[in-house]
């Protein structure tokens, strides 16, 4: 099955010279939506996981997808004040400004094997600041693992230190 068959481009969205990945018919086909879980299942179950880590917001659809495909826990990387028990939080760079992530101080455990999954991988600001955040937790970035890589950015170089998979490329 070619799944680059159910992403849509939409140009000029969000705004003039931009070329949309919209993932919605992808996760909305049941069986592209399946063998999209599986190819990146198979890529985690390599890895041993012990947790599956989703960043706000469409992260969460592939990441719960995957801890129930891996039978592994899933911890949810939300923006501040979104958490209702104690947190640690991360604080990172975007192009203007400043945002945060932050996960329940109890929800990775020391030495788990932690993967980090989300839709994008584009500058890789966020899934860094993910694994920071998971280390800081006591986990072990094992993987960071996306839907879609958009090859001329830098989001594998912002990775560097990190093993990056990614099913579709752009």
């Amino acid at each position: 099955m070619d799944l680059k068959e159910l992403v849509r481009s939409i140009p000029d969205f969000p705004k003039p010279g931009i070329l949309f990945r919209d993932i919605t018919p992808l996760i909305g086909d049941p069986e592209g939506f399946r063998e999209l879980i599986d190819q990146m299942a198979a890529i985690l179950k390599e890895k041993q996981v012990d947790v599956v880590v989703g960043p706000e917001a469409r992260g969460f659809i592939f990441s719960a997808a995957l801890a129930r495909a891996l039978n592994v826990g899933l911890v949810l990387a939300r923006k501040p004040g979104k958490l209702p028990y104690k947190t640690l939080s991360h604080e990172y760079a975007l192009e203007y400004g400043t945002d945060e992530l932050q996960i329940h101080v109890d929800s990775i455990k020391p030495g788990q094997r932690v993967a980090i999954v989300d839709d994008l991988l584009a500058t890789g600001g966020t899934a860094l600041a993910c694994a920071k955040l998971c280390e800081k937790a006591g986990g072990k970035v094992v993987d960071c693992c996306f839907v879609i890589e958009l090859t001329d950015l830098p989001g594998r170089e912002t990775l560097k230190d990190y093993d990056v998979d990614t099913i579709l490329q752009y």
